[in-house]
């Protein structure tokens, strides 16, 4: 017999899926007949097995030890590298200043050390998550290119991270970038649309001025920050998010990204001056992360800054 009290973590997950990712010598069809037979409960109750589990809910199984063999869950992050430059931490989030050249997830390439990896080294070694005792997984709420720099969003329990994301896609997360373009920009402020079209297969996007089948309105605000000789230096603010959208939109306009070798003008460079350097939290209604509502976060120590004072960009 094993018994389990629910975590926030857990809470909101189906007793079938909490039983699959806990052990793995428990046949489904076994399960099945055992919630049926009353030897699975919740709260010395009969449960379901699409029943929702609580916070604070007991999981009783009255079987033989044989088959409520625990799964291992292998530690690989900690083989991740420890560098992690966190930019602020509460109890259910964490803002991470990522790195050019650091991946955000693995890929079949860089399976071990990305910003997720470290992510879940860090909250492990301070005690505050472990995969033998949840079966939540730290996550990022969003993402960023290998070669762009900036904040990432991390959360620390799945109800935060279910809001961040809705946050996100709702653009009550707003997000401001730093970049370098070719050229001095004909405004010193201007929002632009325009329509863009992904391909798939090549990991590309084209952009027109109309709309084509396919394709998807975007918008981009830019505001000229600095300029001297065939540079300007730019904050942007997505007012929508589309794959590539800056890179491809500003080179659209014929002020291509410094460094893009995939839209720009230096072919074959993948360094693309490009930083996520701001988030402002602009919620609308109250939720666990309204304590946040209205404050801005930004990184510090921006190697593009630094370049661009050094004028690099030439």
């Amino acid at each position: 017999m094993k018994s389990f009290v629910i975590s926030s973590n857990d809470a909101g997950v189906k007793v079938d899926k909490f039983i699959f990712k806990t052990f793995d010598r428990l046949p489904k069809s076994l399960m099945f007949k055992e919630i049926r037979k009353k030897n699975i409960k919740v709260n010395k109750k009969r449960c379901t097995p699409d029943q929702i589990l609580c916070e604070g809910d007991i999981l009783e199984l009255y079987l033989k030890d044989d088959v409520l063999h625990i799964k291992e869950k292998h530690l690989d992050f900690m083989k991740a590298s420890d560098d992690l430059d966190i930019i602020y931490e509460d109890e259910n989030i964490i803002l991470i200043n990522k790195k050019v050249g650091v991946l955000c997830h693995p890929d079949g390439k860089d399976y071990i050390d990305n910003i997720v990896a470290r992510l879940k080294r860090y909250l492990y070694e301070k005690g505050e998550w472990s995969p033998e005792s949840s079966s939540f997984t730290p996550s990022l709420a969003n993402r960023i290119d290998r070669n762009t720099g900036g904040i990432v969003i991390g959360a620390k329990n799945s109800q935060a991270l279910k809001i961040l994301n809705d946050k996100i896609k709702s653009r009550e997360i707003e997000k401001y970038y730093l970049t370098v373009v070719h050229g001095k920009m004909p405004r010193k402020s201007e929002t632009l649309t325009a329509f863009l079209t992904k391909n798939e297969k090549t990991n590309t996007v084209t952009v027109t001025d109309n709309q084509v089948d396919g394709s998807k309105k975007i918008i981009t605000k830019y505001t000229v920050l600095d300029y001297y000789d065939d540079a300007s230096l730019l904050e942007i603010e997505l007012m929508t998010g589309r794959t590539h959208q800056i890179r491809a939109h500003l080179a659209h306009i014929g002020h291509p990204l410094y460094g893009d070798g995939k839209y720009g003008l230096e072919q074959g460079r993948y360094r693309q001056a490009l930083y996520s350097y701001k988030l402002k939290f602009s919620f609308t209604d109250d939720n666990l992360l309204s304590y946040l509502n209205g404050r801005t976060f930004q990184a510090q120590n921006i190697k593009l800054l630094d370049d661009y004072k050094e004028k690099k960009f030439v």
